[in-house]
């Protein structure tokens, strides 16, 4: 019998989860939770063969409790909605055995649970390929400063202030930033860059 935990912030889809894994004879749920703290603790409690964490979770991350749980025994399976690189590149810093999309087909994840118990590394392929399609960042640590501050509605006059730089040297780092994200405007330019992951957020 293979003993699953699952960390899923959203209780319908928690519960789903649950009862699609119950139907599997070999697979057992030991135990739920609905935020990070909370499944690292159960994690730990329960020692699971297999974790099902979500990311974006409250208190802790899926990837943080991955990271928590990273000198044990557990086999961990990330199963998120988000197609973001920095998600995909920590999760596998962090040696995780599995990392699914929520979109993905039902049995898709009772699959990825055997194969992970056996050996086996599952990344979704579409993610895999989305990560790799992804545009190289054309703006440099300092354009995306100047960046994050538009992004934030601060005009022109208090960037320079903030980043130490004259008002002239800041509107040419606009004027770039608009130049390589193809924007007609600032706000513009933050949503391209936000599109394509381009911003520390």
């Amino acid at each position: 019998m293979i003993k699953v935990y699952i960390a899923e912030d959203q209780k319908m889809l928690n519960s789903a989860l649950t009862s699609l894994l119950q139907l599997e004879e070999s697979l057992e749920v030991v135990g739920t939770a609905l935020d990070g703290e909370e499944a690292l603790k159960g994690i730990l409690e329960y020692q699971p063969d297999v974790a099902i964490l979500d990311i974006e979770m409250p208190k802790m991350t899926g990837l943080d409790v991955a990271e928590a749980i990273h000198s044990t025994d557990t086999k961990v399976i990330i199963l998120t909605t988000f197609a973001r690189q920095s998600y995909f590149e920590t999760a596998v810093k962090h040696q995780v055995q599995g990392y699914l999309l929520k979109d993905s087909p039902t049995d898709k994840l009772t699959e990825t649970i055997y194969a992970v118990m056996n050996g086996e590394t599952i990344y979704d392929p579409a993610l895999v390929r989305h990560v790799l399609r992804k545009e190289k960042n054309p703006l440099t640590e300092r354009e995306i400063e100047v960046l994050q501050c538009l992004s934030e509605g601060i005009p022109t006059q208090a960037i320079a202030e903030k980043v130490f730089l004259s008002q002239g040297t800041v509107r040419n780092y606009i004027s770039s930033i608009l130049s390589k994200t193809g924007a007609r405007s600032r706000i513009e330019a933050v949503n391209v860059a936000r599109k394509h992951q381009w911003m520390n957020e």
